[in-house]
């Protein structure tokens, strides 16, 4: 951490400057308050060296090393596919700056523990890109949940279905449907944002067990999944997730005095039913920069104010030991 017009800054550089830093991420490191995004780094030199000056970032890298040791680097945020996280992020720990790593945090939970286990070493934050946990969409569910509005909660249901999109039938190269990293295609990356969200309205799972296979043979990554899991408070809860039929996203919340209803990714209110009637509907929109409220977070807790960040490296491993379980048996 440094100092700049007698204010703390905290200097960050990204690993990765793709598509997911373009407006969801990076600007948020440059607009919350006490922040600034010093360096960047991707291979290609061409694209990172225009990303840097789209985005106003004095210094640009093609090597991850060289940005993890600079001296104007305090932090590192790790934007790459989840198959070099955990290369990056072993590297990060060592150099001993805080780290936040987009989700999933790794392929597999004994990666994601190697991961924790370093930062724990070095004693050093830890942060995952569950950004969903900081969203004030997301956010009023579990106020809900917290007031008791739908009594107590007994089950959690979510069907998350898409079609094979363009890139899937031509059969372009799509790292989000290549085996070694992502072996369970678009359920990794899309339903750990879900399942990690479920942990936080109703605590950890301490029992999951799904069946995965390939279905459409348009890659050789898993294409349908469905599982069944319990939360240790006793609460149920099952999962679709198929990628070769039409779109639904629909997370409900069942209780003994009524139920929530919401989405995971689409753009639609968050609503509250009781006794079969629904008596409250909100539409929160999301920020520009999605993952702003999650880096303004990180910011609350960096800076020492007693602030404990929602998403920090213990609850992502969390998520991936329950992705893991519900890979259960690949077909």
């Amino acid at each position: 951490m440094s100092t700049k017009n007698n204010k703390k800054l905290i200097r960050w550089g990204i690993i990765g400057c793709g598509d997911v830093t373009e407006v969801k991420s990076g600007p948020a490191f440059n607009k919350t308050e006490g922040f600034e995004l010093k360096a960047v780094m991707r291979r290609d030199e061409a694209k990172v060296k225009d990303y840097a000056k789209r985005h106003g970032v004095d210094k640009y890298y093609t090597d991850a090393d060289a940005l993890i040791h600079d001296e104007e680097v305090d932090a590192v945020y790790i934007a790459t596919p989840p198959d070099s996280h955990l290369n990056y992020a072993l590297k990060v720990a060592e150099a001993n700056k805080p780290c936040c790593i987009e989700k999933p945090m790794a392929p597999s939970y004994a990666e994601s523990l190697q991961i924790t286990e370093a930062f724990k070493k070095h004693n050093t934050p830890l942060f995952v890109a569950y950004y969903r946990r900081s969203l004030p969409r997301f956010v009023q569910v579990k106020k809900w949940l917290e007031a008791g509005e739908i009594g107590t909660v007994r089950h959690i249901n979510w069907h998350l279905s898409q079609p094979a999109s363009p890139t899937d039938l031509s059969k372009n190269y799509n790292w989000r449907t290549d085996s070694r990293v992502a072996p369970g295609g678009y359920f990794d990356d899309l339903a750990s944002h879900g399942l990690d969200l479920f942990t936080y309205y109703l605590g950890d799972i301490e029992n999951a067990k799904g069946i995965s296979l390939n279905q459409q043979g348009l890659y050789d990554a898993k294409d349908a999944v469905c599982a069944s899991w319990l939360h240790k408070g006793g609460v149920t809860g099952m999962g679709v997730w198929n990628f070769g039929i039409e779109s639904m996203d629909r997370v409900e919340i069942f209780g003994n005095q009524g139920k929530i209803i919401f989405s995971v990714f689409e753009e639609r209110a968050v609503q509250l039913f009781k006794e079969g009637k629904m008596t409250e509907e909100l539409s929160i929109d999301h920020p520009k920069h999605v993952q702003f409220p999650h880096v303004e977070n990180i910011q609350k807790q960096l800076f020492g104010d007693g602030y404990l960040h929602p998403s920090p490296g213990e609850t992502a491993v969390h998520t991936s030991w329950v992705m893991d379980s519900i890979h259960g048996v690949m077909i």
